[in-house]
């Protein structure tokens, strides 16, 4: 099993800046892929951003481009997620979640979820 620990998360102002931190424990971390999720109430869960098990690649949603980056620190098992330039509507728990296999390949699962983090945007 591996474990994901959030942290992070918190209220902030529109236009602001937060950065959200997963650490991993439990498994070798340079074997998965990375990714942030969130769920804002009363919407599906979406995939906001991944990154790859060697860091060289990443993929954002439409949304967040220009805005978010996400990297990974190997050396500490921790993948960060960076949100500059704050929305109302980036207000959402966002979780962080990891699968093994080619990064592109898209159906494969992600297995491994952390408990979530609160991250509320005021207009």
């Amino acid at each position: 099993q591996m474990q994901l620990v959030e942290s992070g998360g918190g209220l902030v102002q529109a236009g602001d800046s937060l950065r959200l931190s997963c650490t991993a424990s439990g498994r070798t971390f340079t074997n998965y892929n990375m990714a942030w999720f969130r769920q804002a109430p009363g919407k599906e869960r979406e995939l906001v951003t991944a990154i790859s098990r060697d860091g060289s690649m990443t993929s954002y949603t439409d949304s967040v481009k220009g805005r978010f980056t996400v990297s990974r620190d190997d050396a500490r098992d921790t993948v960060y997620l960076q949100m500059n330039r704050l929305k109302f509507e980036d207000t959402a728990v966002y979780y962080c979640a990891a699968r093994t296999g080619p990064f592109r390949d898209t159906t494969i699962r992600y297995v491994y979820w952390g408990q979530g983090t609160q991250v509320t945007v005021s207009s």
